[in-house]
């Protein structure tokens, strides 16, 4: 059964939305129930729940920069990032395809964490996945949606059979 261009460019929306709706609730539980820099033991040695705020980029990259500096560079940065991932999306939002879900997802995740940036100036994390004295830096539903997102598409990029063989492939007879 096929779908309309309008119909999948609803599922991707609808898609990009849920990621924004979800992260904007779970980082609104987190700053409710846990206050700030403290934590909540999940998996004893392995996973926290813990109320950060993340003034960089991922990773907290330019989290010591000068505020003003790293706030306007990281905003123009999530808008370019924005456009080129909605131009993509519209571009691919003929048909139902694991790009578009996979720029989806990297659209709501995208959005979710400008909003925190525009609003407040930082980014609420709060997923710390840890090993002894090890830990990954804290994450949200957002930045999981932008890697799973990116993921998808490195994916597809590595491991996408053409529709149709090349000429090169096909043999005369």
């Amino acid at each position: 059964m096929a779908r309309s261009s309008a119909t999948t460019r609803l599922l991707y929306l609808a898609i990009a939305a849920g990621i924004i709706l979800f992260d904007r609730w779970t980082k609104w539980l987190v700053a409710q129930r846990i206050a700030l820099f403290d934590s909540v033991t999940v998996v004893p040695g392995f996973f926290k729940i813990t109320h950060l705020r993340n003034k960089g980029a991922a990773f907290s990259l330019f989290a010591n920069a000068p505020d003003a500096w790293r706030t306007a560079t990281l905003v123009i940065f999530s808008l370019v990032a924005l456009v080129v991932v909605l131009v993509l999306l519209v571009k691919s939002s003929h048909r139902l395809s694991l790009q578009g879900v996979a720029l989806s997802l990297i659209l709501g995740g995208a959005v979710g964490n400008l909003w925190d940036r525009m609003v407040h100036g930082w980014v609420t994390d709060f997923l710390l996945v840890y090993y002894r004295q090890w830990e990954w830096p804290a994450f949200n539903v957002a930045d999981s949606a932008i890697c799973v997102g990116a993921v998808l598409l490195i994916g597809e990029m590595l491991f996408k059979r053409e529709a149709e063989p090349s000429a090169e492939r096909v043999s005369p007879r």
